[in-house]
């Protein structure tokens, strides 16, 4: 598993704040109300019993289906279900939370076979389900993943056989639609075959997963090497693996591409896992991974070409991880749009640049490099904030169309159709 621990985010203190006693024993589950009270041990629960539970000053510790979880006394009153806290017709909360009490403690716990039961002073009752509290607690999060995925290299790509979708399946069918974004949220990339080779075409495909996200480049653009813009891709030269928008706030999460014409040679596109490279610096040097997770630097677009004036910059790091469970969610990397590292102290910099001579040459070992000719009738979605992207040299006119999509209406699709995602 790539996932791992920063320890520099995940220390506790050995002893809970306001719990009593070291060691103190489990108290087994029981149907009967129990006083809460300040510094008290409990009776161990025995080994048949799935659930114990024990209070400390300011806490609920609570053993259920092999974990053990820590739950605030302010977050227990917080994120109560009952009717008069919680809209189960909107999922929203109803309850204020800058009216609970920060020194609020149950008046009384009680546990049966699947619920927990809290009493508090004012006499309300917070039900929890237990198995929601493992899904839910900071302890059950950590052990899960939130985007699933299969990392991978060239061979391991190949050796799968995904599939591409058919365009007629990807528009007129959930089944095709699900098959497609199942393939897509765990490679990263993927595929749809048979489709009209024209602009508009692409834009009804792009539009039945997710809205368009308009940028500086438009909505929906044609790519040709005419120097349009002042960017390296208007060109025939080759481009060295990338991500997208790297100076924006936040990155592109969805590229579409979609080659309309190509009367020449070369061309081919260039696929790279950044997460598979990354996994591997984990591996290898977790010191240097937890460095560029960590260090900020800016990228920067300027552009004067014609009637285009931008001036573009995004700060982050080149790794970006959930704080909770250390999952790696994007990866930042742009050599052309890397603007002065002006962000990272003396002392830290020359090991910064050593990470990512660490990282770089994962990303660029042959292995790892996945050509694809892409050819009118074949688009091919991209996962910007996974999937790096480049290209060979080319000769002759070659014009492609193409657009970025809004991250949260791809997984929103994703979601309402039963993946997580």
């Amino acid at each position: 598993m790539w996932c791992r621990r920063l320890g520099w985010l995940l220390k506790t203190p050995s002893q809970p704040r306001g719990s009593v006693g070291h060691g103190s024993p489990w108290l087994p589950r029981a149907r009967r109300t129990i006083p809460a009270a300040p510094a008290r041990c409990h009776h161990t629960a025995p080994e048949s019993l799935k659930c114990a539970w024990q209070l400390h000053g300011d806490h609920l510790e609570l053993r259920y289906a092999n974990t053990l979880m820590r739950l605030d006394f302010v977050w227990l009153r917080d994120h109560c279900r009952s009717a008069s806290c919680y809209n189960a017709k909107t999922n929203q909360r109803s309850l204020d939370t800058a009216s609970v009490d920060l020194a609020i403690r149950p008046k009384a716990v009680r546990v049966d076979e699947t619920t927990l039961f809290l009493t508090w002073p004012d006499g309300h009752v917070t039900r929890y389900g237990l198995e929601w509290l493992v899904k839910n607690s900071y302890e059950g999060q950590k052990q899960q993943v939130m985007h699933p995925r299969i990392l991978w290299n060239a061979e391991i790509y190949r050796q799968a056989q995904v599939p591409s979708v058919d365009c007629r399946s990807f528009l007129e069918t959930d089944e095709g639609l699900k098959e497609f974004l199942r393939n897509f949220l765990l490679y990263g990339i993927a595929f749809v075959e048979n489709v009209a080779p024209t602009k508009e075409d692409t834009e009804i495909l792009a539009e039945r997963i997710s809205l368009i996200r308009e940028t500086i480049y438009g909505r929906m653009w044609y790519f040709t090497s005419d120097f349009s813009r002042g960017d390296t891709a208007y060109t025939k030269l080759a481009l060295d693996r990338h991500t997208d928008t790297t100076y924006f706030q936040e990155p592109c999460g969805i590229q579409v591409f979609h080659c309309l014409k190509h009367e020449g040679t070369g061309g081919r596109t260039l696929l790279v896992d950044g997460f598979y490279a990354a996994e591997q610096v984990l591996h290898q040097a977790p010191e240097q991974f937890e460095l560029l997770s960590k260090v900020p630097l800016k990228h920067e677009y300027i552009e004067n070409v014609g009637g285009c004036h931008n001036h573009m910059i995004g700060v982050g790091p080149v790794l970006n991880v959930y704080p909770w469970n250390n999952e790696l969610y994007l990866i930042r990397y742009n050599n052309y749009d890397r603007a002065v590292i002006n962000t990272v102290p003396y002392d830290v910099v020359h090991r910064w640049y050593a990470a990512h001579r660490t990282l770089t040459a994962e990303l660029r070992r042959p292995e790892n490099e996945l050509w694809v000719k892409l050819k009118p009738g074949k688009a091919l979605f991209i996962d910007n904030w996974r999937v790096l992207h480049g290209r060979e040299a080319f000769t002759g006119y070659r014009q492609l169309c193409g657009c970025y999509l809004t991250r949260d209406d791809v997984l929103n699709t994703a979601r309402l159709l039963g993946l997580q995602a």
